[in-house]
């Protein structure tokens, strides 16, 4: 049971999703943030698990960042839904994920890349997305500054959305400088 123990809290905060998809457009924002208060204790402890327990493991490695998307896409959904958030940047956020997931899916069908660590400027732009949320989340009757809110998640949500695509680009080019060329008439000899 132990070693399966990061992976099940990591599935257990991704099921919290409807629950806090219910809360926000049922408009009970208090259950909704204890809801996700409740997945950002599954967040640190499967981490915590993973490593005091020594069971790191591949699944865990992609469970856990989808069931923080999943929490993070089901709470800007909502919340543009419930009109707590601006549909552009609802659009951001996910046009930005959008587009790393395309980028991640095309590569692994048609490169040689298998790895797509975050970058810090990711990490950033999701702990900004999470702290506006639950801010809007907390106030949403709007008696914070709105615009200081949503350029916290803005900006830091283009920049890294820039920052990938930079990376990516890199990603490729060194991939095919470190490729060998085939010769174009396909290495057969002649003569």
């Amino acid at each position: 049971m132990s070693r399966k123990l990061p992976n099940l809290l990591s599935l257990l905060r991704a099921a919290l999703a409807p629950a806090v998809a219910w809360a926000i457009l049922r408009g009970h924002e208090r259950i909704a943030l204890a809801v996700l208060l409740l997945a950002a204790i599954t967040d640190y402890l499967d981490g915590w698990a993973a490593r005091k327990l020594r069971v790191e493991s591949a699944a865990g490695a992609y469970l856990d960042p989808i069931a923080d998307k999943l929490l993070l896409v089901t709470l800007y959904f909502c919340e543009g839904l419930a009109g707590y958030l601006p549909a552009w940047l609802v659009a951001l956020v996910f046009g930005r994920d959008l587009m790393i997931l395309a980028f991640a899916a095309w590569a692994l069908l048609f490169t040689r890349l298998r790895s797509f660590p975050p970058s810090v400027w990711g990490k950033i732009s999701t702990g900004a997305q999470i702290a506006a949320g639950l801010t809007v989340l907390a106030d949403p009757s709007a008696r914070i500054d709105r615009g200081l809110v949503l350029a916290t998640a803005a900006v830091p949500t283009a920049w890294s959305g820039l920052h990938y695509v930079w990376r990516g680009i890199m990603m490729l080019r060194d991939l095919a400088r470190n490729s060998p060329i085939p010769p174009i008439d396909g290495g057969v000899k002649r003569g």
